[in-house]
Parts: C-alpha cells; structure tokens; sequence
C-alpha cells in the first residue's frame, strides 16, 4: 500500500465522518454523532498506521463505534436532556385526570370511553353511555375511570 493508498483511505474515513455529523445536523437522532466520532477515529488511525488494512480499520471503526454509543448511552443516563413538558411522550399519563365521556356502556367494570377521536377500551364502576368520568389510569392499553364527584361540580 502506498502513501496515496493511505491519504485516500483516511480521506474515505474522514469524508464519511464529516457526511455522518452533517446527516446528524440534518436529521437529529443522537445517533449518528457516535458513528462520525467512530469514523474520525479510524481516518486519523490509518494515517497514523499507514499499513492498516482495511480489514483493521473496519475491525476499528465497529470497535470506536461501540465504544462511542456506549459512552453516549451512559452520558445521556447520568445527563438526561431537560425537558419542560414530563409527559412529552407518556400518552398514557397526559389522559390522566382528563374528563371523558362513556361511549359504550360500562357494565360489570367493562365499557369503552371516547378519548379525543379515538374510543378506548375502560373498566370502572357501572355507568350508562354519555356518562362523564374522569380517566385515573391506564393499564395494557385499559383506561380506568371513576365517576365524576358531582358535589364538587
């Protein structure tokens, strides 16, 4: 292999770290970045050993690129990103508290509810269709509900 050989495979590596950082810009994942890391890596790795093969440097990338998520993993576990919305991806804990109306009858603690365009399974206590209740939880994709206090209404 001859120093072009080494100059074009480095620059393959590098091109390919810059491609991966720039589709992470592009299309952010929190992913991607680990994988450019991992392809810089193995670019200044073969300009530094310039007779790695490519088999090596493939072994080198997979290797970084384990590494690189590995470490992002446990850094986004001991940072979590900040967020002022706790429920942003919890559809299960934004229904609770919500008022919901009983679109089928709820009879021996099984009916169904209306919950925004959808009708969802439920189990609660004996209720007629149109009854308002109040969603208090949600188990296995089963929204329980209880009857509205109407002295605090």
């Amino acid at each position: 292999m001859d120093l072009g050989d080494v100059g074009g495979m480095a620059g393959a590596w590098l091109i390919a770290a810059l491609a991966l950082g720039i589709a992470e810009l592009l299309i952010p994942g929190v992913f991607l970045i680990f994988l450019a890391i991992a392809a810089a890596i193995t670019g200044i790795a073969t300009l530094a050993l310039a007779e790695l093969p490519v088999a090596g440097q493939v072994v080198s990338f997979t290797i970084w690129s384990v590494v690189t998520v590995m470490i992002g993993r446990r850094w986004y576990t001991d940072y979590p990103v900040a967020t002022t919305d706790a429920l942003l991806n919890d559809r299960g804990g934004r229904m609770i508290g919500q008022i919901v109306i009983v679109d089928a009858e709820i009879i021996a603690g099984a009916g169904r509810v209306r919950i925004g365009d959808g009708s969802w399974p439920a189990q609660g206590p004996d209720m007629p269709a149109g009854q308002s209740v109040k969603v208090v939880g949600l188990v296995n994709g089963v929204v329980a509900v209880e009857r509205i206090d109407q002295t605090a209404a």
